[in-house]
């Protein structure tokens, strides 16, 4: 079959590991379900005032598309603050230092979709515990 459809509410949804003391996020991988093969794509949902781990990745673009709700992007080192809505669009470029998060009082759901498919090559970085004003 030349496409495939994934539909939300079939999606399986699993708990992260809580991180910071936070609730734990939610996430379900669309890279199966819709048979990717040359990238990678996961819907998040993060409970209000969550963040994930900072991070760059040397391999791998990234892009993040708000669904529901406003998430925040904390990108480069020093961390610079960037909010955006559902419809808007970031591409994060290989190799640079990202954390999303929640920095609001509602849940958000967004999808991150990268390529190439390769993962496990992320350097983990320190935390920023409180985000920059805009």
């Amino acid at each position: 079959m030349a496409f495939d459809v994934v539909r939300g509410s079939e999606l399986e949804w699993e708990e992260r590991e809580p991180m910071h003391g936070q609730p734990p996020r939610s996430q379900a991988s669309v890279t199966d379900t819709a048979g990717l093969t040359q990238s990678r794509a996961r819907m998040w949902r993060y409970p209000a005032h969550t963040r994930g781990s900072r991070h760059l990745d040397p391999d791998q673009e990234e892009v993040f598309v708000p669904l529901r709700g406003t998430l925040t992007l904390l990108l480069e080192d020093p961390p610079q603050r960037i909010d955006v809505g559902p419809g808007d669009v970031v591409a994060v470029h290989l190799g640079t230092p990202l954390q999303a998060r929640n920095e609001t009082d509602e849940e958000i759901l967004f999808l991150a979709y990268g390529a190439p498919p390769d993962h496990g090559n992320a350097v983990f970085l320190d935390d920023v515990a409180d985000a920059p004003p805009l």
